[in-house]
């Protein structure tokens, strides 16, 4: 795939690369030189990121249950 820079300096990212790794306005990236005309692009993790990818990717509806929390310690010190 090719792209152009724009007369702002600015690269657009491929739509099917975009769709394909669900990448969103405002996303943070890193740009490396690696070498004259080579360079690394890589797509910055928001806190959390991780997180929720994990969460989602779980096979069952449901399967995550938030803890019972209670506003007493009395059942712990049984």
């Amino acid at each position: 795939m090719e792209t152009t820079v724009s007369s702002k300096g600015q690269i657009v990212l491929p739509s099917p690369l975009r769709k394909r790794d669900n990448i969103r306005a405002g996303q943070r990236f890193s740009v490396e030189r690696l070498r004259s005309g080579d360079y690394r692009l890589v797509r910055q993790q928001a806190p959390g990121d991780d997180l929720v990818a994990w969460l989602r990717s779980c096979p069952e509806k449901d399967y995550f249950q938030a803890p019972h929390f209670t506003d007493t310690t009395d059942e712990i010190l049984k």
